[in-house]
């Protein structure tokens, strides 16, 4: 049956109608997307020009005054220490940088300067933090035990087992993330009372970035058994030197801004540590981060030399990005940066407590460890004998849920850079380009924002409408990942092992 001729009508002009609407409100989203992206340009070149003009100030008054520079090392026999501890240097031109993340000029192809990124730390809520006095940099009974282990795997192919991470100068100011960590440290204790525990394949090296590490205080682990075994070996050597040993323990490979915040969380952590507390730094986060494990606040300890100690409620392992937004709404988290103060004693009465078995095999290795020949016999039946367990899961987690560990929230600036996400972030940025780690020349691009690109390999490397890649090219080894997936970098480094590429690795 047909319809009459005046209904037809309506209904076409009803369509057409339609669709008028659908095609006005397309352009209307065209044109609002096509205003977005202007505003986001203009954003990214203020950035870029901001970034800039703090970089040509920094330049700037270092020029003006250069005691301001010279003035933040300390010098001993012309060696240079380092940072004072409250004052980090001013970064020289960046024409004067280092070339090349790699030290040693033998090791894999150089790497051009980058600047490190502006830390800003989240929001405190109602967890505001009391200044704390700290009238001395030196602090006395203090000793500084630094762990270098692990091959930095979400970081390959720039970090090898051979030349892991803290060996590279990330930041290209001529310092290896090692030594930018000695220089930090060694105002609290000096170098008698700092050390390094490392394996056997990176002793050399370290000697050579640490001439002024004492030989005695190099602790050379047979083999990985994880934080646990390492810590708890140079607490063990450390007590049996002095039965009052306060230990402080700091990772070899993290990144730390804000001199002046981080002395004033150890030496407070250091005072809560003498009333036998197991005491961590808690880092105040700047985004709910998927990466990092958390601590959950709990009572003020109500310390009058540590106004800001706290007790620590749990540990968190580290959570999907729902739960760590959740975390940071409520204000009583922070970021577990994996640094620990105690009393060498009371770490050993923990691994005692709750993992005996690898308290009984320090014990036996420390009696020995003056004696270089029982030294190595014990250690060959000792060791590979040890549990391999962080000492997170061995003794801070369980002592916290029996009120035995503290937490010193802090504010200082804090990446582990672990993962080339995590690299990107310490890079200047230009407007809709990648972050580029090396000679920028060596990269041309069409419509490709974001990411990282390393030309470590003198090739150049093009990129046309992909975005946020991370583009890893040495010369033996070429990397092709997304930014959002450089944390399953070490999955690759498994299958590359699997598949008996063992000498890339």
């Amino acid at each position: 049956m047909s319809l009459p001729l005046g209904s037809s009508t309506q209904s076409a002009s009803s369509v057409e109608t339609m669709f008028a609407q659908i095609l006005g409100a397309v352009q209307k989203s065209q044109t609002e997307i096509a205003e977005l992206r202007q505003e986001c340009a203009e954003l990214r070149q203020a950035n870029a020009s901001l970034e800039r003009q703090v970089r040509e100030g920094m330049q700037v008054s270092c020029v003006a005054n250069p005691s301001r520079v010279i003035n933040a090392y300390t010098y001993n026999n012309g060696r240079v220490y380092g940072t004072s501890g409250f004052t980090t240097p001013v970064p020289e031109s960046p024409q004067l940088r280092a070339k090349s993340p790699f030290l040693s000029p033998h090791y894999i192809p150089p790497v051009a300067p980058a600047a490190p990124a502006l830390h800003v730390p989240s929001p405190l809520g109602d967890h505001s933090l009391t200044p704390f006095p700290c009238s001395s940099r030196d602090i006395p009974g203090f000793y500084v035990v630094i762990p270098a282990g692990g091959a930095g795997t979400r970081l390959w192919p720039l970090s090898r087992e051979g030349h892991p991470k803290f060996l590279l100068d990330l930041t290209l100011k001529g310092r290896s993330l090692i030594q930018a960590t000695w220089d930090r440290l060694l105002p609290l204790s000096s170098p008698s009372r700092t050390t390094v525990v490392a394996g056997p394949g990176h002793v050399k090296s370290i000697r050579e970035q640490l001439p002024d590490l004492i030989p005695d205080n190099l602790f050379c682990e047979p083999g990985p058994k994880d934080s646990m075994a390492a810590i708890g070996l140079a607490a063990a050597v450390l007590q049996k030197r002095d039965p009052d040993a306060i230990i402080g323990s700091f990772a070899a490979d993290h990144m730390i801004s804000g001199d002046d915040a981080f002395l004033s969380a150890i030496a407070e952590a250091v005072e809560v540590a003498k009333k036998d507390y197991l005491v961590t730094i808690g880092i105040a986060p700047s985004h709910p981060s998927t990466a990092f494990g958390y601590i959950r606040l709990g009572d003020k300890l109500g310390i009058k030399e540590a106004p800001n100690a706290r007790l620590v409620s749990s540990f968190k392992e580290k959570p999907d990005a729902r739960t760590a937004a959740a975390y940071i709404g409520t204000g009583n988290y922070r970021w577990n940066a994996g640094m620990f103060v105690t009393k060498a004693s009371v770490l050993l009465d923990l691994l005692n407590d709750y993992k005996p078995d690898v308290f009984e095999g320090l014990r036996k290795i420390a009696e020995v460890w003056d004696d270089e020949a029982q030294r190595q016999a014990v250690l060959a039946e000792v060791w590979p004998c040890l549990e391999k367990i962080p000492i997170d899961n061995a003794v801070a987690e369980p002592a916290a849920t029996e009120g035995k560990v503290a937490v010193v929230p802090a504010t200082f600036g804090w990446d582990d850079v672990g993962d080339f996400s995590s690299l990107a972030e310490l890079l200047p940025a230009e407007a809709n380009q990648p972050r580029i780690l090396g000679d920028g020349s060596l990269v041309l691009t069409e419509q490709a924002a974001g990411g990282i690109v390393v030309p470590g390999s003198g090739r150049l490397i093009t990129c046309l409408g992909v975005d946020d890649l991370v583009i890893v090219d040495m010369p033996d080894t070429l990397l092709v990942t997304t930014r959002a997936r450089s944390q399953e970098v070490k999955r690759l480094v498994k299958k590359c092992r699997d598949a008996g590429w063992k000498t890339l690795l």
